[in-house]
């Protein structure tokens, strides 16, 4: 069974706003090793929508030495499945998914390979709730944003988490990896 595994980078006060939270090539680096233990990313709506305007290379475009390159041709290439009940199509090697999430989920967990990967903050929530989520990874930020989405908003029930790994970067963030007790 693939296990299914959460990452999400916060600020110290919790936000998870993307534009608030600066991202340099070690970070890249980081997210590239995340992306590559996953046979398939696992999307809502909007974070499809947002990583794809960020990361689909346009047609016939080369590589260039930015330093979100290499992140940005992993995420390029994965398969990715995207839950949505208002998109009609989506492509960027996608498949539009829809019906009751447990059941989805759990048949996206028993196909073979090395894992699903999840980014976001509603469906994650909601993937929290249904107990899916095998791996919870934060990467906290040493800045205060003052504002925001935070994760996990609005959870109906704790879940409890034992810490497995704890990874320091040189711009001060922390990656925190949990699995559920």
């Amino acid at each position: 069974m693939r296990p299914l595994r959460y990452s999400i980078h916060l600020t110290l006060d919790g936000c998870c706003d993307h534009s608030a939270i600066p991202a340099d090539e070690e970070l890249h680096r980081h997210a590239v090793e995340n992306l590559r233990q996953a046979d398939a990313l696992l999307f809502g709506r909007v974070t499809y929508e947002l990583m794809e305007s960020a990361f689909r290379a346009p047609a016939g475009a080369a590589a260039g030495s930015h330093a979100v390159d290499p992140f940005a041709r992993t995420i390029d290439a994965a398969r990715k499945y995207v839950v949505s009940d208002s998109l009609d199509v989506v492509d960027w090697n996608a498949e539009l998914v829809r019906g009751e999430l447990g059941p989805l989920v759990r048949r996206l967990k028993q196909q073979p390979g090395k894992g699903l990967f999840v980014g976001g903050v509603k469906l994650p929530l909601a993937l929290a709730e249904l107990g899916l989520i095998d791996e919870y990874e934060f990467i906290v930020h040493p800045r205060l944003a003052g504002h925001g989405p935070s994760v996990f908003a609005g959870l109906s029930k704790h879940v409890d988490l034992r810490l497995v790994s704890r990874l320091e970067f040189g711009s001060g963030a922390v990656a925190m990896r949990y699995v559920p007790k």
